[in-house]
This record gives structure tokens, sequence and C-alpha cells, in this order.
């Protein structure tokens, strides 16, 4: 029997009890990957060719229509908002754990390079941000070159953080009652208490069936009382966020401290069915107060109700990021180890690419689908992009198909970045002509030409190439040496995961 008619068998059963699947396939015939995580069987018993919008599968995702090639001659600058979310990576390792592939529109490249810290070099002097970048070989396409673009933002000295005025609005309605949700992020919240200063504050804003301020702005030297108002959290009710979301905005603007961290933390299962759920309301709503110096990071936890597409662009409206939290590690991710990436140090951050068309015939940006910007705004101050934290490393990467008679010695192109020290103020420009062509990638090359090829296998990328789960590991194989809290380790075990259950 075919795996298709297995999978058609056991669906239909699925089907019949009234459940939604969540699942892939590989389609042994075109040797790529198939996804049917996005409806329902068809009426004819059929794996279904496309999602059925009146179906949904619980989990929303918006459709990534991947950057095409494009040529220099016709357009010789590309321009692109930075993006330090890390939420699709995280999504795809739990799918994968689970034993599934995510579904295609989960898969969001630019969110699987910016999950990882690079080995990039520190900003010197008055620099808030470091560039650098490097062109070798595009392992997927013997004929094509791969550019890679490497950010970092300034590291802040622990104990030298500016003061945290976080306001933690919290979803208890009744969806976030199991254990990978609000008890998850409890956890966490306390977690990251343990690492706040006396000095600290914090509120507390819940919202289900309606909204409360359970704890106004109180300092973290009043820890005990904090802990006994998290600890006490159950969930219950439906999901009316909006009006929870103006309140907790409204606190943060009352205790606003200048020159401090003021920030929403919002944990959620992902939807708001009560109240306003129009994500462009929602949006314009952030965007008056991030405008003001209070920014917005979403965490968004479990499955069946994930409204990734509308955390994704609130929090990228809020001068936020967005994260998805599924497990305890990945708590301590966010919340410890990396606590320092809520304290921007740099703000509306745009890199514009010339590429020298002595050297490229065409280029192509690989993710950053929903960042791209028009060339025009690179140098317009009143255009918003998105933020740096502390430390924090950015990457991006373009495909690229030299000039036929390019010099090997040619610089393919210039690297210019724009950035604002503190919002509101006048953008500080950096630049950088990329290197020649090298035959020695570094570590920092491979481990990013890695979670590419992850990323375009699991998309079935009409750009993939030679692409492949074998072809990420070995690339993964070849960056061991620098490995904060081992999640490289863990992503190499993941490859190994998901071609164990890859169906043929």
């Amino acid at each position: 029997m075919k795996i298709r008619d297995i999978l058609k068998g056991s669906l239909a059963v699925i089907a019949a009890c009234g459940l939604v699947y969540a699942c892939s396939y590989y389609d042994a015939h075109g040797g790529g990957l198939g996804y049917y995580g996005e409806s329902y069987l068809a009426a004819d018993g059929n794996l279904p060719g496309e999602p059925n919008p009146e179906e949904p599968a619980g989990d929303r995702f918006d459709e990534i229509v991947e950057n095409p090639f494009v040529a220099v001659a016709e357009e010789p600058q590309s321009t692109f908002s930075v993006d330090a979310d890390g939420a699709s990576y995280a999504y795809t390792r739990r799918c994968i754990k689970g034993g599934n592939f995510p579904m295609k529109n989960a898969v969001r490249i630019e969110e699987f390079l910016n999950y990882f810290t690079f080995d990039y070099p520190e900003p010197s002097g008055s620099d808030a941000v470091a560039l650098n970048a490097e062109i070798a070989a595009c392992p997927w396409n013997a004929e094509h070159q791969l550019l890679r673009l490497g950010i970092k933002g300034k590291s802040i000295p622990s104990g030298d953080e500016p003061q945290a005025n976080f306001v933690f609005l919290i979803d208890i309605s009744g969806s976030m009652s199991s254990s990978d949700k609000l008890p998850l992020l409890k956890s966490g919240l306390i977690k990251m208490l343990e690492q706040m200063r006396p000095t600290d504050r914090v509120a507390i804003v819940t919202y289900a069936s309606g909204e409360q301020l359970l704890l106004p702005s109180t300092p973290v030297s009043s820890k005990k009382k904090i802990t006994d108002a998290i600890k006490q959290l159950n969930a219950s009710g439906a999901t009316a966020g909006a009006q929870a979301m103006k309140m907790a905005y409204d606190e943060a603007t009352k205790n606003f401290i200048e020159g401090a961290n003021n920030r929403i933390i919002m944990g959620t299962d992902g939807d708001f069915n009560v109240g306003v759920t129009d994500t462009d309301a929602l949006k314009e709503m952030v965007e008056s107060y991030a405008a003001n110096g209070i920014y917005l990071t979403i965490c968004g936890f479990g499955t069946g109700n994930l409204n990734d597409s509308m955390m994704e662009t609130i929090s990228n409206s809020g001068n936020g990021t967005y994260e998805y939290i599924d497990s305890e590690e990945e708590m301590l991710k966010v919340f410890v180890y990396e606590q320092s990436r809520f304290v921007a140090v740099a703000n509306d951050c745009k890199v514009q690419i010339t590429f020298n068309p002595e050297a490229v015939e065409k280029y192509r940006l690989i993710g950053y689908e929903n960042r791209v910007m028009s060339n025009e705004d690179f140098e317009n101050d009143k255009k918003d992009a998105a933020e740096i934290g502390s430390g924090q490393t950015i990457t991006a990467l373009y495909e690229i198909i030299p000039a036929a008679e390019a010099a090997a010695d040619a610089s393919p192109a210039k690297f210019d970045f724009r950035y604002k020290k503190s919002l509101g103020a006048e953008s500080t420009a950096l630049s950088l002509d990329v290197p020649a062509l090298t035959a020695t990638p570094s570590e920092n090359f491979n481990f990013a030409a890695s979670l590419a090829a992850f990323g375009l296998t699991l998309r079935s990328s009409e750009y993939r190439g030679s692409s492949s789960f074998a072809l990420a590991k070995s690339l993964a194989d070849k960056a061991t040496t620098f490995d904060p809290h081992d999640f490289r380790s863990e992503y190499r075990d993941l490859l190994g995961k998901a071609a164990s259950f890859q169906l043929q």
C-alpha cells in the first residue's frame, strides 16, 4: 500500500471523529514536501490540493510569496527592514519534535536565521551597531554565490542596562489552561523576576471575558507580591484582548520612566475572539504608543488557536519582537539567557544593498518577504523599521547569480545600514564594501547557509536547488565551535529527527 493511501485512510478516521489534523508528507515523485496541515480532508476523501479557507485548522499564518531573482541592470538596489523575531523556528521545532512537518507558510527563513546568536564582532567607539559580510559559493547551486550580511547590536554590560518598566499582559482565557500555555508562561515570568533588579517595575494586566489590572506598577523589591499575583492566575472565559491591551498601555504610560526600557510583554495562545479583533485597528493602536517609546513583545503559546499572522504584524508595529514558546528551555532562552534583547540599542534599522553590475547579474533576498521596503524609504527617517536589542545579532542572505565575466577580486556589493540611537532621533549611517568571493567560508557562513537550506527544504521552495536535510546537517556540522547554551547542537539533532520521519 502506498504512503499516500495510508495517509488518506488515517486522515479519514481523524476527520470522522470531528478532529482537525496538522501533518505533512513527503512527495516521493517530485522529491519535495507536500503540506496538508491547513485544512480538512476534501469531501471525496482525497488529500486536498489547496487549503479550504472555510475550514481552518486553527493556527493561522500569512501566505508567503518568496522573493524572486531580480536583474541588477533593472534594479541594482535592495532595501529591507531587519527582523529580530525567532517565533517561526521555535514553532517549527515543536512540530518536528511532535513528528510532523510545519505548515509551509509557518516557515519564515529570516526567523530561522535570527533565532540564533552568531559570532559577530562587537561595535566599536560610539557606534551602537557593527557590520560584517562575506560571499562564497552557494551550497545548493554550484553556479551561484551566497552573500551573508551580519549585524550586531552593542552589548550592554550586566548591571548597566536601563531600568525596566514592564507590564505583563497575560491571556487567561479558557484555551490557555493546558500545561504548555499558562503554566509555562507563569513559570517563565517568575524566572524572569529573579533576573530583575529591585528598582525595576512590573505591572500585571489580565484578560479573558474581561480585562483587569491585577497588579498596578510595583517595584521588584516587592518580589513576593508580584510572584503571588502571577501564581494565582487561572484560565477561564473567552478572549477579549483589545481592551486589555489598551489598559496595559495606559498603565505603562502612567508609570513611564524617561530613558527606561518601557515595554509591554504579552503572553497568549493567539487570538482575540471578543471585542476589537481587526488586525489593522490593533496595529494602529500599538503604533501610536510605540512612537512614544513603549515597546511591545508578544510571546505565543501552544497550537490550535495560534493567530501567528496577527501576532507578528502587531509586534512589528509595536517596536518589538514576536517569540513562540514551546518549552521550559525556550522560556529560559527568551526571559533569562537573552533577556538583554529587551533593551533596544538601535531603532528603525534598515539595510540597503547596492549590487555591482560588473560582478552580479541577478540577486534574490532569502526570506524577509514582509520586511522589504522601497529604496526611497531607506533615508526617510519617518519610515518605521525594526529594532535591535543589546548583544543581538541579525543575519540576512542573498543568493547571487554572478555576472558572466566578473573579475575574481571585484566587490559584489555595497552594504549600507541606517539606524537611530533613540526614537525620534536622526538616523546614523554605516557602510561596508562587501569583500570579494572567498574559497573558505566562515562558520558563520556555514551555519547561516544550513538554516537557509533547512527552510528552503521545509518550504519545498522553487529556489531550493539541491537543498535537503542532509545538506543542512553537513553545513551545520562545519559550525560547532560557537554554540551558546547548546542551541546549535539541539538544531543538529532536530535535523536528524526531520530526516528520520521523512516519508518516502
